[in-house]
């Protein structure tokens, strides 16, 4: 194996859109879960004389997308006819862009590293074949359903750089609600470009093909870096592309099929769709979109960062998707210690998300002034989620603490009268209790305070 060989990686991630309906139809897109060919109509079907109707929703949730990765949105974009046959291909064509896309250019850091995008243009999905062993049928619920198509420069460098860049991609569409995004279920998925250079010569690209989970990303492309370089030295350099698949199951990557060119697939504009006007204000106002992006997954990275540290900052990341941390470290009614251990306590304690934005608020500033042990802590949060009231809930955990407090300096400053009880002299009882009394003022419960005693002495 020659690791001296340069690695270089890019991807085509397509990302099914969270829609109401299909991309150019009124189909539901919600069909991916019920019965076969139920969600369809004459124009997914492909029936003559059917016209597509570009669903303006699909266009909004691309270009907002676009502009959370920095791409250019040009003035003008189109629609296009990429020609290919296939059985879940009802027209014998999809409605693609080739030429005039949404979204140009654009990047996205990862791993401290500035990774470009060449476009994110929108298409319609295929339909989907059930093999069953002895046949294949057609599945066209999905036929039709908005498809972002994200195409990066081959700037990535590494198969964990490649799982970490779809990571942080799937992360980001879900905090602007564009897609589901769970690769499980096919909302993304993955086909993954790499070849191998030593400066002079380089290998075939190679295109391996639906990858659907981070984890076969990089492992797909693991294994394909190791055949490249273990193979370098039998090419020419002037092979061409090839497109690969990966048997999950195996762990082996099995050659397909030579990987088409843009040439065969013969676009054309698409003569049902007009071309677009993206400065008309009247079809798609931009500003507005932009002012729709909410705090993105790297700002809410930064702003936690400040305050806990990078460290707590991901481990909130990872759990709290409701963001209720961000809106209690921008509370500046609330200090510095107390944000920090709410960022403790929500790491430690899911619970707490159960609370509402009041009782959190309340909770930190308890925090920034008290040290309640964890079970203590663990009680008043439970007990607040079931009653509504977090503030007599720290009460009653307040004089449950005193209680326990008072009861082990009577029993630490009165070995005697512990001995005695010990020794079989029950009565003993009635003045240690009355000390625990003295000491909290009256303020306890004496059946609480007996209680407390007996468990605390045993005998």
């Amino acid at each position: 194996m020659n690791s001296d060989l340069k690695t270089t990686i890019g991807l085509e991630i397509h990302i099914q859109l969270k829609t109401n309906r299909k991309m150019f139809c009124f189909c539901s897109n919600k069909g991916e879960d019920e019965s076969p060919n139920t969600f369809v109509c004459p124009i997914c079907l492909a029936m003559p004389g059917t016209l597509p109707v570009p669903n303006i929703d699909a266009i909004e949730k691309i270009i907002k997308l676009g502009l959370s990765l920095n791409c250019q949105i040009p003035e003008k974009s189109k629609f296009d006819r990429k020609h290919y046959f296939y059985p879940d291909l009802p027209k014998g064509y999809q409605i693609s862009q080739y030429d005039m896309p949404f979204c140009k250019g654009g990047y996205l850091e990862v791993d401290g590293k500035k990774i470009r995008l060449n476009r994110i243009h929108l298409e319609e999905d295929a339909g989907k074949l059930i093999h069953d062993g002895e046949r294949s049928i057609v599945d066209l619920n999905r036929a039709g359903t908005p498809l972002a198509e994200m195409v990066s420069e081959p700037d990535i460098d590494s198969p964990s750089q490649a799982k970490h860049f779809m990571q942080s991609i799937q992360k980001l569409v879900r905090a602007l609600d564009v897609s589901l995004a769970n690769m499980e279920q096919g909302h993304m998925r993955c086909d993954a470009n790499i070849s191998v250079t030593n400066g002079t010569k380089r290998s075939p690209i190679v295109e391996i093909k639906n990858l659907n989970s981070f984890r076969f990303v990089e492992k797909a492309l693991t294994i394909e870096q190791s055949r490249l370089q273990d193979e370098f030295d039998s090419y020419s350099g002037k092979e061409g592309k090839v497109t690969r698949g990966f048997d999950s199951k195996s762990g082996v990557t099995y050659q397909l099929r030579s990987k088409e060119e843009a040439k065969d697939y013969r676009y054309f504009p698409e003569p049902d769709i007009p071309p677009f006007d993206l400065t008309d204000k009247s079809f798609i106002d931009i500003e507005r979109l932009k002012n729709e992006i909410p705090m993105l997954p790297e700002q809410k990275m930064a702003v936690l960062a400040e305050v806990v540290g990078d460290d707590l900052a991901k481990a909130i990341l990872k759990i709290d998707h409701k963001d209720a941390t961000l809106g209690i470290l921008g509370d500046g009614s609330i200090d510095k210690k107390g944000k920090l251990m709410f960022g403790k306590l929500i790491v430690n304690n899911k619970e707490v998300l159960n609370l509402s934005r009041e009782q959190m608020v309340d909770l930190a500033k308890v925090l920034g002034e008290k040290v309640f042990p964890s079970n203590i802590l663990r009680n008043i949060i439970s007990e607040a989620v079931k009653s509504g009231d977090l503030i007599s809930s720290i009460n009653i955990a307040d004089d449950k603490s005193s209680l326990t407090e008072a009861v082990d300096s009577v029993i630490k400053n009165n070995p005697e009268a512990v001995k005695k009880y010990l020794a079989g002299k029950k009565e003993t009882i009635g003045f240690l209790i009355g000390q625990v009394m003295r000491e909290l003022q009256g303020k306890a419960d004496p059946g609480e305070v007996k209680s407390s005693l007996e468990n605390k002495i045993g005998g």
